[in-house]
């Protein structure tokens, strides 16, 4: 690793992506190089994956050691664990930003540009936004699109957001914006853990922006959604309501729950 640690870093959760880490990790690459003339990180945050996928992340560290690095977890516990662990090394590394994605290359890597240039331009947090004008999903059928949408719908209302895209996990965050949520907090373990970063966010004031994107399907991989991560979403979203947590003081800008702008 380069002495040099004052960059954005990529975290990138995996679990079972042994036919997509590389190519993952190389495009984001390639991103990061053109848009981070003064460096960049790309952090695999691996679950201990049975398909050899820690081992990829190994070889790619050795390869890119001023670019790349791993860390092994002894077990998978959840997507939200993971990105909590990915983002301490990120932020005791001093990181100015933390961006986050997909290993299934669900995400274009080629937007990670675009997240990181709305945070620079004056946002606190960039979502990749799949429900603005300009982004959307591709390769999803009828069900699929409208449980999505519905999850969104369901969690914007509850929490009274108007963040369109609440549930996506493609985002660029100023690393104090972590610092001020307090991450390690943080209880939801599925896909619930993106709706609670961004509530916290704009609960605490923080100018968030949705920047559109196109999601597509994973071509290769199995998917690791299932009933009992979207169970926690539907049970835990009205319980962060009803939490005892509140914004730091001072954390960002006076803002109401509803100040997100579109980019």
């Amino acid at each position: 690793m380069s002495s040099v640690a004052h960059v954005p870093w990529l975290v990138i959760p995996t679990f079972d992506e042994a036919e997509n880490v590389e190519r993952v990790v190389q495009l984001s690459r390639e991103t990061l190089a053109a848009a981070c003339p003064e460096g960049f990180r790309i952090l695999v945050v691996d679950d201990r994956s049975p398909d050899g996928t820690g081992a990829i992340a190994d070889r790619l560290a050795t390869d890119h050691p001023d670019e790349v690095q791993v860390l092994h977890r002894e077990r998978p516990e959840g997507l939200g664990p993971a990105y909590k662990a990915g983002f301490r090394v990120a932020l005791d590394a001093g990181a100015t930003h933390v961006l986050e994605m997909d290993a299934d290359l669900s995400h274009d890597p080629a937007d990670l540009a675009r997240l990181l240039d709305a945070v620079r331009g004056g946002a606190d947090l960039a979502l990749g936004s799949r429900y603005v004008p300009g982004g959307g999903v591709s390769d999803w059928g009828l069900l699929r699109r409208v449980i999505s949408r519905g999850g969104s719908w369901y969690a914007r209302r509850t929490l009274g957001l108007g963040v369109r895209d609440l549930t996506g996990g493609f985002k660029c965050f100023r690393g104090d914006v972590l610092r001020a949520i307090d991450v390690p907090t943080v209880r939801s373990v599925g896909y619930a853990f993106q709706v609670e970063l961004t509530w916290r966010a704009v609960l605490s004031g923080f100018r968030v922006v949705e920047v559109p994107i196109v999601f597509r399907d994973r071509t290769a991989g199995t998917s690791k959604m299932n009933w009992r991560i979207a169970r926690e979403a539907v049970v835990l979203v009205p319980a962060l309501r009803r939490s005892g947590w509140r914004a730091p003081v001072e954390a960002g800008a006076p803002a109401p729950a509803g100040d997100v702008r579109a980019s």
